[in-house]
């Protein structure tokens, strides 16, 4: 049963292909069979007229001219009419063979692209239709198709990482808490100062659940809705407040710290533009080392305006910068952030795909990594 509603489609198509050609043929023998009948009548109308009362002698017998010629008139309208009503049966029943046995090949791929398409699922997108001979356009639908599955799988993977990365992230905060509150509670002789040290422990790992989930919220709404708030921002203003919510952190670590925040227009939502610079000025001094340097500036070209923060920190291999972008990819080890959640460079390629910009990252000689902001200018 299943093949035939798989074959269903592909016949109800063949069949209102070969209807079209059989009732095109139809019309044009039709036409061309009262064309025939036309002409032979205005022929027949033309033959000159013998005086009334003319004989006429066919196969020795006479036979009066008016007669004959209207029996010579009946008989090619007889002719006419029987071998055109042949021809216009044959034409079209070879018409609608012809059409019936061309369109079953013709439409064979469309029949395989759709047991291919039938044969997915989520669980199973590694299949696909492949190359098609000839080249013509259900071959670029098929090579469309596989595409799109490609894009489908790579998008089904990055879901299931994410699923499993944000299960985890999550859990981390939440074992703590249970072990904290499992190991007090099974403590008799617990005192004031050890329930304090583990109401600590437990308001440091709730203050990361929430972080994370706020993270994972906001990353959700940009990548979902967009821009909610379109206004002209300054790149140079925003850089200059959200500097100032990570400059005692840098100052603790003794980073040495350059900052050019000059005049760069932009167009944008100010708050989602500001989280973009506070991630990246937080990745800069979380993931640097100590006593080392953070050089951010801002710069406004004549089409747009660029964001860009270069800092010091661990090598980083050039084949894996990209991914530092995948959510809760921290690089290795030695990215891993003292209180990130490996949400950052996310956040701030979705809140700078909404802004119609661009984002791009390279290791810094030496160890470090700049990443380089470019949004479209007022």
């Amino acid at each position: 049963m299943s093949g035939w509603r798989g074959l269903a489609p592909a016949r109800g198509l063949r069949g209102r292909i070969t209807l079209l050609a059989v009732c095109l043929t139809a019309g044009v023998s039709a036409a061309l069979l009262v064309l025939a009948w036309l002409l032979v009548r205005d022929s027949v109308a033309a033959v000159p007229q013998m005086p009334p009362g003319t004989m006429v002698e066919v196969d020795g017998v006479q036979v009066e001219a008016s007669a004959l010629a209207d029996h010579l008139r009946e008989q090619a309208r007889e002719r006419v009419l029987l071998a055109g009503g042949l021809a216009f049966g044959f034409v079209v029943l070879a018409a609608g063979i012809l059409a019936w046995t061309l369109t079953s090949r013709v439409l064979r791929p469309l029949a395989e692209i759709a047991g291919t398409a039938r044969r997915l699922s989520a669980e199973s997108l590694d299949e696909r239709i492949g190359e098609l001979r000839p080249r013509d356009e259900l071959a670029v639908l098929a090579e469309t198709i596989d595409d799109m599955l490609d894009r489908l799988a790579g998008a089904f993977d990055a879901q299931r990482r994410f699923v499993a990365n944000a299960s985890h992230e999550l859990r981390t905060p939440l074992t703590v808490i249970r072990t904290e509150l499992d190991v007090t509670l099974a403590d008799a002789t617990a005192d004031e100062a050890e329930l304090r040290r583990m109401a600590e422990v437990v308001r440091t790992a709730t203050r990361r659940a929430e972080q994370l989930v706020g993270a994972l919220l906001l990353l959700a709404r940009t990548d979902a809705t967009g821009l909610a708030v379109r206004e002209p921002v300054d790149l140079g203003t925003v850089l200059s407040t959200a500097w100032r919510a990570v400059s005692e952190e840098a100052e603790q670590r003794g980073l040495r710290v350059e900052l050019s925040a000059a005049p760069a227009p932009a167009v944008g939502d100010p708050a989602l533009l500001e989280r973009v610079a506070g991630n990246l000025l937080e990745n800069a001094v979380r993931h640097n080392v100590d006593g080392g340097w953070i050089t951010v500036r801002t710069e406004a070209f004549a089409t747009h305006s660029t964001l860009t923060v270069r800092s010091s920190g661990p090598l980083i291999d050039p084949a894996t910068v990209t991914e530092l972008f995948e959510p809760f990819h921290r690089g290795g080890g030695g990215r891993t952030g003292r209180s990130g959640a490996g949400l950052g460079l996310s956040i701030v390629r979705a809140a700078v795909d909404a802004h119609e910009g661009t984002v791009a990252a390279e290791p810094v000689v030496g160890g470090g990594l700049a990443v380089t902001v470019a949004l479209p200018s007022t």
